[in-house]
């Protein structure tokens, strides 16, 4: 059952895809009419999950289940995963890739493989004020509060002089 994203509880649980590439308005616009009817059908065990989405900066799909209702089973993921996955192939993008690390550098958005923000934290190019995405947040008062943070506070942190 689809709901609006603003009216679940806080203690929903969270999913954070964040995209290789920023989507384009039509991107957005598909996507988001391919979410309304995956989460208006979106069951555990023939149970409605109470379900809603928003996609953040052209680049995070974030999908929260009020679990107050019904939680979500091995299958209901499943097929969560398997939906995720086929956006990955319609529009030609990585969804679940969790090595790999976004960040702000002013306005833009920058994603970069684990890797690199290693690299790039040695090198000083990024800092502990750099604004990250900590897309491991478990609900929606983290997602609200500590997902959108700087790397002195995120598990970022380890890679930062």
């Amino acid at each position: 059952m689809l709901v609006d994203f603003n009216t679940l509880p806080e203690t929903s649980r969270i999913w954070i895809y964040q995209a290789s590439r920023s989507f384009t308005e039509t991107e957005i616009e598909d996507i988001k009419q391919k979410l309304d009817v995956f989460i208006e059908n979106w069951t555990a065990h023939g149970s409605d999950l109470q379900a809603g989405y928003e996609i953040k900066y052209k680049r995070f799909i974030v999908i929260a289940l009020n679990q107050n209702l019904n939680t979500a089973t091995g299958c209901s993921i499943d097929a969560s995963v398997h939906f995720i996955q086929q956006l990955e192939k319609e529009y030609n993008v990585d969804l679940m890739d969790k090595m790999n690390v976004s960040y702000k550098q002013g306005e833009f958005i920058a994603y970069k493989p684990l890797n690199e923000f290693k690299q790039m934290a040695k090198q000083r190019a990024v800092s502990k004020n750099t604004i990250v995405f900590n897309n491991l947040v478990a609900n929606k008062a983290e997602y609200l509060e500590n997902w959108e943070v700087p790397a002195s506070e995120s598990w970022h942190s380890r890679f930062l002089n």
